[in-house]
């Protein structure tokens, strides 16, 4: 049996997790999500500005402080902090590591997911992709990518933990094959046993939210969560390929129950009888689980099928502009006045800037109690909105105006503006998502390790 946990949603997660894990009890491996698809873009552009740029700096940051605990307890750690420079990251955290006069350190690094040069058709062999679903045709994207990574497997994971690397850094990989990973090496799954594989994936799927399946975003009963101060991210206990339990560390708050389970498992899905990623499918309508103790949930019959020939390819365009803003409009007739606000703004706009400038807008209301904290008696109507005002535009210029059209409400349009504001709204460009599907022969990833 080994213990896999999680210690990272996606990067921006709670700090305090990873630690937590390694200090509250006995693990085996530590993995860590850091890649939502935006980032990905993200790290792009900080590579350009900087060469030695392009990870998650995080990952550093609050990793370097446990390597000493984790050299001494032998603990794995997987992580897809590697963003678009895997080495970069590899190398900063060995840095880290000599710091604290760690010399036997091994890092594996995961390559060969980055095709945006083959994309673009700056490398070759050049790729062309296959739109998924109903996606825009690629060409009419290609020039505008900033960002075009291949999701791949477990498997290139899997040969650097063989070749004996105690940290995996990686760049765009499925987030299920961050646990898939250490099953097939610890537990010698066979390649073709999809049933085994399918298992690995659906603990993979329930660890890669981190704490959204150990009480955190927990829609059913929140207020059952104990401990959330403290909360502890989930672990899986795998036995064999064919049961695996969720749990956590005993010390810690949380919960973990058939209810947290199933909506972790529902999260992201699509059609969960074909749960699709590059080391097999899962059918996630056979699985079974079952409360066998406090905060331990046995997962088992999960069955699957075999591979399927493409990949998926994750990229980012350039879409043009957008620009949001918002102010504050207290009771009475919050709502009224907020609504009117916002229309007296789009007019204005278009007024100055013609009515073709902006291809989409938002003017939406939300509000609680902030403005008058209970002294006002509570009434049906809101005692206060914020009015936030969204638009987008090929013109940087339109947003830019856009923007400039707010502050002036508080004095030349409804009463009842507050200080709950920001700054003058800025535009921001706006990085649009498309996916797409290449033939697996055609990706080859990379392995490499190093040593401190």
């Amino acid at each position: 049996m080994i213990r896999i946990a999680s210690g990272q949603g996606y990067w921006g997660d709670w700090p305090q997790a990873p630690a937590l894990q390694v200090r509250s009890g006995p693990i085996d491996y530590l993995v860590m999500d850091y890649l939502a698809e935006v980032t990905m873009s993200i790290l792009q552009k900080q590579r350009r500005r900087d060469p030695s740029a392009g990870y998650a700096t995080d990952f550093v940051t609050d990793l370097g402080e446990l390597l000493p605990e984790i050299a001494d307890k032998a603990i794995r750690v997987i992580a897809s902090a590697g963003g678009v420079n895997p080495r970069g990251c590899a190398q900063a955290l060995l840095a880290r590591a000599r710091q604290a006069g760690l010399t036997e350190l091994k890092v594996g690094i995961v390559r060969g997911d980055d095709v945006l040069d083959r994309a673009l058709g700056r490398a070759e062999p050049a790729l062309t992709m296959t739109p998924l679903e109903a996606e825009l045709p690629f060409e009419s994207v290609r020039q505008r990518l900033t960002s075009a990574n291949v999701y791949l497997g477990a498997r290139p994971i899997v040969e650097a933990l063989r070749r004996g690397a105690q940290i995996v850094v990686t760049g765009r990989c499925t987030d299920t094959g961050l646990a898939l990973a250490p099953m097939i090496h610890a537990l010698d799954v066979a390649e073709d046993d999809w049933d085994a594989l399918a298992l690995g994936t659906v603990v993979g799927h329930v660890l890669e939210c981190g704490a959204q399946a150990s009480g955190g975003n927990f829609l059913a009963d929140w207020r059952a969560v104990a401990d959330a101060d403290r909360i502890g991210f989930p672990i899986a206990e795998v036995h064999d390929g064919g049961r695996a339990v969720i749990t956590k560390h005993a010390g810690l708050g949380g919960l973990v129950s058939a209810a947290t389970i199933k909506e972790q498992l529902l999260y992201e899905i699509g059609d969960p009888r074909c749960y699709v990623t590059p080391d097999g499918i899962a059918d996630f309508t056979t699985i079974r689980l079952r409360e066998i103790g406090p905060d331990r949930v046995e997962i088992t019959d999960v069955r699957g099928r075999p591979a399927p020939p493409t990949l998926k390819v994750s990229c980012v365009y350039e879409a043009g502009w957008k620009v949001s803003g918002q102010i504050t409009y207290c009771w009475p007739e919050a709502r009224a006045r907020a609504q009117a606000a916002g229309q007296l703004i789009r007019k204005r706009v278009e007024n100055l800037l013609g009515v073709d400038r902006f291809q989409e807008w938002l003017i939406e209301c939300v509000g609680a109690d902030a403005c008058h904290d209970g002294l006002v008696e509570r009434r049906d109507e809101a005692e206060e909105v914020t009015l936030r005002v969204s638009a987008r535009s090929n013109d940087r210029a339109a947003c830019d105006a856009l923007g400039r059209e707010l502050a002036p409400m508080v004095l030349t349009g409804p009463p009842g503006a507050t200080g709950f504001a920001g700054g003058r709204p800025r535009a921001s460009e706006v990085m649009a998502y498309w996916s797409g599907l290449v033939p697996r022969e055609a990706i080859t990833p990379e392995v490499e390790i190093l040593e401190a």
